[in-house]
């Protein structure tokens, strides 16, 4: 089994992507053979600033191996500096299909009515993403509900060229359930809407380098109800931030939302909130340590992405090639 991953370096992680993507990676580590990348390539579809992109992916690597991310375990890498990548993805364009593209809905929600402002690369990413997935031979793709049409249109890619060419290249992969499940964070500040880095409000978000003293602060004034917490699960139904925070402390504990409710049930939120405060406070204060000591040493995280780069380009070679020969090309 072979997994592969990526995330774009477009800021700062918060508690979201922590616990709704890179501990399952961790997780899936024990599981199956990782690839993990940075997705700087992905990042130019949309308007980027060249002299911050190298210190956000560096911050980014930073982030995902304070987090728990082992690169002796996975193979942690700059997309860009595994030239396979784009090669792959432009053989790719002639394989997929405008009628394809056209129904992600990804593209649809990004564009929005501005879809002739849009650039090409917002359009056709997709296939780069086929492209980063099928390099590999991946089997498995950890994807969230909104990623999975994503992952069909790389089967779909992967089957017509098979099928075009009449070679048995790329293996068609699959949505990834490993790992564990992945916890829905919601804002802090709206139960209703996921939490998110381009909010606004950074009192909506807890940020993995929030000092304690302000993950305290932001649990304290995060939005709620009136209301005591109930012994019941669906109960809460129908109280979108009171559920919010109910699932993050059972996500950082360990425990199920059953069990939080039987502790706290009749309990109103100024007994909940501090303990939910110090359960986050005692699972982010050593990754933001890591992460800090990570900040002093750029040379080390350089030198672990470059040694990524070369594990993958050697993993990615051979299926590059075979793509060129099939399509009748030299290199």
């Amino acid at each position: 089994m072979r997994v592969v991953s990526g995330i774009q370096p477009t800021g700062d992680l918060h508690l979201g992507n922590l616990l709704g993507a890179i501990l399952r990676w961790v997780r899936m580590q024990d599981e199956a053979q990782c690839l993990f990348f940075l997705a700087d390539l992905h990042a130019l579809t949309v308007e980027v600033d060249p002299s911050r992109l190298g210190a956000s992916v560096r911050e980014m690597a930073a982030a995902l191996i304070a987090s728990g991310i082992d690169p002796n375990k996975s193979i942690v890498f700059r997309q860009s500096a595994v030239a396979a990548h784009p090669e792959l993805a432009w053989i790719l364009q002639g394989t997929a299909r405008m009628g394809w593209l056209n129904r992600m809905t990804q593209w649809k929600d990004k564009a929005g009515k501005n879809k002739e402002g849009s650039s090409v690369g917002l359009f056709t990413y997709p296939v780069l993403q086929a492209a980063d997935i099928l390099l590999y031979k991946a089997t498995h793709v950890p994807v969230g509900e909104d990623q999975k049409q994503h992952v069909e249109l790389t089967r779909d890619i992967a089957l017509k060229f098979n099928t075009d060419f009449d070679v048995d290249l790329f293996v068609p992969p699959e949505p990834y359930i490993g790992g564990g499940t992945a916890a829905r964070v919601m804002s802090l500040r709206d139960g209703n809407m996921k939490m998110s880095k381009t909010d606004p409000s950074d009192m909506s978000r807890i940020n993995l380098t929030d000092s304690d003293e302000l993950i305290g602060q932001k649990i304290r004034k995060a939005k709620t109800d009136p209301e005591p917490l109930p012994d019941d699960e669906s109960a809460l139904d129908g109280r979108p931030e009171a559920k919010n925070l109910v699932g993050i402390y059972a996500e950082v504990t360990g425990d199920s939302v059953e069990q939080v409710l039987q502790r706290f049930a009749g309990q109103g939120f100024g007994a909940f909130k501090p303990a939910l405060a110090d359960a986050l406070i005692a699972l982010l204060a050593p990754l933001r340590s890591r992460l800090e000591e990570f900040r002093k040493d750029p040379a080390e995280l350089d030198r672990l992405l470059r040694s990524g780069s070369e594990r993958a380009t050697e993993i990615a070679a051979p299926t590059l090639a075979a793509a060129y020969d099939a399509v009748g090309l030299t290199r």
